[in-house]
């Protein structure tokens, strides 16, 4: 089974058009005050919070092919190689050294994120 995966759900993938516009949206709905940092030109964590809003699954949400929300792990390597010695459908690679995506037994596209 596998055990390198942590019973917490580390983030809230929200599609969005344009991350600048999403980002002041939703930092005067909830009131927050720090404006934060637009990652890789595509996502923005709210601070305070564990909802990351990302312009580059916009399109990619209706194919099912981006994440609903990430696990965290403190060793994604070994997550990884659980996953796939369990009979989980993974579905990327360990990408950029921290995550990789994986499909539940519904096709809903989860993601492990070492974190």
């Amino acid at each position: 089974m596998v055990n390198a995966i942590e019973k917490e759900v580390g983030a809230i993938f929200v599609p969005v058009k344009d991350v600048e516009k999403a980002r002041d949206w939703y930092r005067e709905l909830l009131g927050v005050m720090e404006e934060g940092e637009i990652q890789f030109g595509h996502i923005y964590v709210i601070p305070g919070t564990n909802v990351v809003l990302d312009s580059k699954i916009f399109d990619r949400r209706s194919q099912g092919t981006a994440p609903l929300f990430h696990f965290n792990t403190k060793d994604i390597r070994r997550a990884y190689e659980e996953c796939r010695a369990a009979g989980v459908e993974v579905t990327s690679e360990v990408e950029n050294g921290h995550w990789f995506t994986f499909k539940d037994p519904d096709e809903n596209v989860l993601m492990v994120c070492q974190c």
